[in-house]
């Protein structure tokens, strides 16, 4: 008589069960997990939009075209999005325009910042914060 013993499988954790669900003819994303996975804490990058950079971009061109500024960087970030003007390519911007969406019922989620850290202009519409920018500079008029 042969008896028959079953072995227990050992205890899983949840990184392997969700593994062994998966297969390899499911879609993957380029982080190698399943695209369609809401559960999974993929970071959310803030971005501008069409209509916003479209506005910032009007007033950089303008600049532009008075010969201030040179050069510009976007960077998106996990909890703002900044378009940062240099005046050179080689040089730490001379104004930030931040989208921060977390300060929107409070300051307002748009906000100029200068050089030195200090904050020139906050608001909840872009176009007036950036009217900050375009205020003519003070010239020494000899009579």
């Amino acid at each position: 008589m042969v008896r028959v013993m079953m072995l227990r499988e050992p205890a899983r954790t949840a990184v392997q069960a969700r593994e062994a669900r998966l297969s390899e003819t499911e879609d993957w994303s380029i982080r190698g997990l399943r695209s369609g996975t809401a559960a999974l804490n993929v970071p959310k990058m803030i971005t501008f939009d069409r209509h916003e950079l479209n506005v910032i971009l009007r007033a950089y061109g303008r600049k532009v075209a008075d010969g201030e500024w040179r050069d510009y960087a976007i960077d998106h970030l996990d909890d703002r999005a900044v378009f940062s003007i240099f005046r050179r390519s080689s040089e730490v911007p001379i104004y930030r325009v931040e989208k921060i969406p977390s300060l929107a019922r409070k300051q307002g989620q748009y906000r100029i910042v200068a050089a030195t850290g200090a904050i020139l202009k906050r608001g909840r519409d872009l176009a007036m914060a950036l009217r900050v920018l375009d205020k003519p500079k003070l010239k020494l008029v000899s009579g």
